[in-house]
């Protein structure tokens, strides 16, 4: 019976070990980096969405973006979630947009005020890069301890697959 525990004990030990070196190897343990860019946030032109995740015009709203980012090279597309949804029938509103200065018809321009912003840079795969909430807090937690007032906005930039920036405009002093 002892013999039974001790092998159940040393394929469990295996197991743990050989999933944080997966998880590590995938980048789960990169840490976030911030800085602070001093330079206004990107000028964005996209689609406001508010409705449901199961709602269609949603996923026309990211195509229809995504197709205006391959005319125009370059450019990233970004998120801004000002109400996520807890479940698949609550109310979500999201911006959906790319980083393009000159208008595109039927699309809203989003320009900000704010001559700076904090820069989270998340580069992991996606099966381990930390979920939003998490980098929201770690930004409110930079700022905080560099006396920093953020505007509230955050501006989720996707760079490739395995890196996501997340935009956070300082407040402008007057």
């Amino acid at each position: 019976m002892s013999k039974k525990i001790g092998i159940g004990a040393i394929a469990l030990v295996a197991i743990i070990i050989a999933g944080y070196w997966g998880f590590d190897q995938l980048g789960g343990n990169t840490p976030i980096e911030i800085s602070v860019i001093e330079n206004h946030p990107p000028t964005l032109v996209g689609i406001h969405f508010r409705g449901t995740p199961q709602d269609p015009v949603l996923e026309r709203a990211f195509k229809s973006v995504e197709a205006q980012k391959g005319l125009h090279p370059g450019s990233s597309l970004h998120t801004i979630y000002y109400s996520e949804p807890a479940g698949k029938l609550d109310t979500m509103e999201v911006f959906i947009g790319i980083d393009q200065k000159l208008p595109i018809e039927d699309f809203e321009v989003m320009d900000f005020k704010e001559t700076s912003f904090l820069l989270a840079s998340i580069k992991s795969n996606k099966w381990v890069m930390p979920n939003p909430t998490t980098v929201q807090k770690k930004l409110k937690e930079y700022a905080l301890q560099h006396d920093i007032q953020l505007t509230g906005v955050f501006i989720d930039k996707i760079v490739s697959k395995s890196e996501v920036q997340v935009i956070a405009p300082i407040q402008s002093i007057n």
